[in-house]
């Protein structure tokens, strides 16, 4: 017979991380929220921080960018690029897939993590390329 756990484990509460980015406070979500040992990382495009513009350039550009973003919260909260265990990768243009890992390849070099990618028509700020992540937090 399982036993029943009744003790409340408070590492498992979420905690909610909203963005101290002024320009992205005020929207209905949270840039991280950790449970546990994970941290889950929000969609990031690649804006230019303090503001809801893109950087110029195209996919190379943004991915760059998304990635840098990325990197940023996950300092913030604790983590780094080398604890992330997945990826999930958004292409308004899969076409753009070579020009997305060859960027994605300069911010990786002992580990690749996980990763899914989708196709997405209408991202957010009609930004070419949308990332999210999940990192380890020790």
């Amino acid at each position: 017979m399982a036993r029943r756990h009744t003790a409340v484990d408070d590492t498992m509460n979420p905690e909610f991380f909203p963005s101290p980015d002024p320009a992205l406070a005020s929207l209905p979500f949270s840039e991280a929220v950790r449970v546990g040992h994970l941290l889950f990382v929000s969609g990031q495009v690649g804006n230019v921080p303090g503001t809801t513009a893109l950087v110029q350039g195209g996919i190379s550009a943004e991915s760059r960018q998304a990635l840098e973003n990325i990197k940023g919260i996950l300092a913030r909260h604790g983590s780094g690029l080398d604890r992330v265990v997945k990826f999930t990768v958004f292409l308004a243009d899969m076409q753009e897939w070579p020009a997305f890992n060859s960027v994605y390849r300069g911010f990786f070099s002992d580990h690749f993590p996980s990763r899914s990618a989708l196709g997405a028509n209408g991202l957010a700020l009609r930004a070419r390329v949308e990332l999210e992540c999940i990192a380890c937090v020790p």
